[in-house]
């Protein structure tokens, strides 16, 4: 993806050699990414998902320009991070997914974040809409997906469906 900027954050690639810092230290992150990281980023359980994402995006690097890092602009910080995959019911849709360190939420930023990403997503060759999903007890993810200017689709297995 291209860095993106708005009036608080920039959006950039969230490269293999960034994602294996990532697997280590915070320290190794800060070294690969120029930015510091914040407390608790990235979290435990996409730590333990990375390696698949490293192994995948080294075989078909094309899927990597749709995985960003979020950065504080003021901050100079990693707060979180973002990215799309091609929807398996429709070519035609892409998913969002995002995380945003917990001394960060409430902010706002996932919804700037949000906005930035939905508006390039859409001019993509092919993409007609945007997806999403959240656990239907995460008011605030389902909060940000409504500002953001989805439409919920409704529950269905467990989590609540969301589209542009």
């Amino acid at each position: 993806m291209p860095h993106l900027y708005t009036d608080r954050l920039e959006l950039m690639t969230f490269t293999t050699e960034m994602m294996q810092a990532a697997t280590s230290t915070r320290d190794k992150l800060e070294q690969a990414t120029g930015y510091s990281v914040a407390s608790g980023y990235p979290s435990e359980t996409y730590k333990e998902i990375l390696p698949y994402k490293i192994q995948r995006y080294r075989h078909f690097p094309e899927e990597n320009e749709w995985e960003g890092l979020i950065i504080h602009k003021q901050d100079q910080c990693v707060i979180g991070d973002m990215g799309f995959r091609r929807s398996t019911d429709n070519p035609k849709e892409i998913e969002l997914g995002y995380s945003i360190v917990p001394a960060y939420e409430g902010y706002g930023y996932a919804t700037e974040m949000a906005e930035a990403i939905i508006e390039w997503g859409l001019k993509l060759e092919g993409v007609e809409r945007i997806i999403a999903s959240c656990d239907p007890n995460n008011a605030g993810s389902a909060r940000v997906l409504e500002k953001a200017g989805f439409t919920s689709l409704g529950e269905r297995e467990g989590k609540i469906y969301w589209s542009t």
